[in-house]
């Protein structure tokens, strides 16, 4: 089953953060990372409006092998790192213990949303960031259950992900509303207070989720 960890980290903390956090600044988006022999390359979006003097710091950085640009759209540039095999902790990290990344993005903190294949796997990556004293904040952890496919669960029950679905669907949530209570309750064949209380009840699992975050240190 797989484990979605969500954490952030200060861009001083690990070597990536270091050496595109700037001068110049930018935000920057970690696309992907690609192990390729003894080296890992991050591909990396930075947005802003000196990319010259960005490329030109990152460049001139002892831990970087090689800068290159691959696309822009706009004030956004696609770079591919070739770093040196000893200065990507974090990111070796997250490549060896088979994790994808989902999200990651930053300047001065960067938040990281990885998908692992199971528990063991995430237990690894744990394991490792202690060992190398890397100084990660836990913001949560959760399972993708594999009866849905995709998508995050919540801790929602059967009922109250089709009445959220549902009402989703049905423009509910519209300003105005697109259908009414009793209309859905008609279609799930019950009554308009239970479908009134799986509402609420799932509204508050969700934001209970995304709102309340542990922020613990990894220890």
């Amino acid at each position: 089953m797989s484990v979605i960890l969500e954490f952030s980290i200060d861009a001083g903390d690990f070597e990536l953060g270091q050496v595109l956090r700037g001068p110049p600044p930018m935000h920057i988006e970690l696309e992907r990372v690609v192990p390729t022999g003894d080296l890992v390359m991050p591909f990396v979006w930075a947005t802003g409006n000196d990319h010259e003097a960005f490329e030109e710091a990152v460049r001139s950085d002892s831990r970087v092998r090689e800068l290159l640009v691959l696309d822009s759209v706009g004030e956004s540039h696609l770079y591919r790192i070739e770093w040196d095999s000893s200065s990507t902790a974090l990111i070796e990290t997250i490549a060896t213990t088979g994790a994808t990344v989902l999200e990651a993005r930053g300047d001065d903190e960067w938040l990281f949303r990885l998908r692992f294949p199971d528990h063991d796997a995430l237990s690894k990556f744990h394991q490792i960031i202690t060992d190398r004293d890397i100084p990660i904040y836990v913001e949560r952890t959760f399972t993708l259950t594999g009866d849905t496919g995709h998508g995050y669960r919540f801790d929602l029950t059967e009922e109250q992900r089709e009445a959220l679905i549902l009402a989703l669907n049905r423009g509910y949530f519209e300003t105005p509303s697109d259908v009414t209570l009793d209309d859905l309750a008609s279609e799930l064949g019950i009554s308009r207070q239970a479908l009134s209380h799986r509402i609420r009840l799932g509204n508050e699992k969700i934001l209970r989720s995304t709102l309340l975050t542990t922020k613990a240190p990894v220890e």
